[in-house]
């Protein structure tokens, strides 16, 4: 049975994967760095060069892919829910965790990152984000096994959330 951790960019999908591989002593897979292996360039390039349908088929292959697998943690990029064979195909082999955040955390947690590119393209980059969970929260909360909330805790207590609710068989 795969962890798989889906949530909106800055949500600490990242940071609790890897604390979360250390515990259970398993594999962490992020969709978007094997995106990024087989395109053979970073995210906002393959976007910029070939769009996010692209992009979109790219990590849905990655994610049917990984859902074939067992025994790992996969870390998705922010957008892997929108194609519902992605969300059918991983929780077909696995439990699925939506790590959330406030859009203020969120804007803290990324506001310096260059390697994701716009989602929208014409918005403030606090419009975006606001927009774009709004957007994306319905589709979070369907495809959810269960919810954590990220806000003002520590790794550790994360962890310990997704533990308490994960059961591997």
């Amino acid at each position: 049975m795969n962890l798989v951790l889906i949530g909106y960019r800055g949500t600490g999908k990242s940071t609790v994967a890897q604390a979360l591989a250390a515990r259970l002593a398993r594999t962490v897979v992020s969709t978007d760095a094997e995106v990024v292996k087989r395109a053979g360039q970073p995210i906002p390039d393959i976007v910029a060069r070939h769009g996010w349908d692209h992009f979109r088929d790219i990590e849905t292959s990655v994610c049917l892919e990984l859902a074939a697998r067992d025994g790992l943690i996969i870390d998705t990029g922010g957008g892997a829910i929108l194609r519902p064979q992605n969300v059918t195909a991983l929780k077909q082999t696995g439990t699925l965790f939506w790590l959330t955040a406030s859009v203020e955390t969120i804007t803290h947690r990324i506001g310096g990152d260059t390697q994701r590119p716009s989602l929208t393209g014409t918005k403030s980059f606090l419009e975006e984000i606001r927009e774009v969970l709004h957007e994306r929260t319905p589709k979070y909360r369907a495809a959810a096994d269960h919810i954590i909330e990220t806000d003002g805790r520590s790794v550790e207590h994360i962890v310990n959330d997704v533990l308490v609710r994960w059961s591997p068989h």
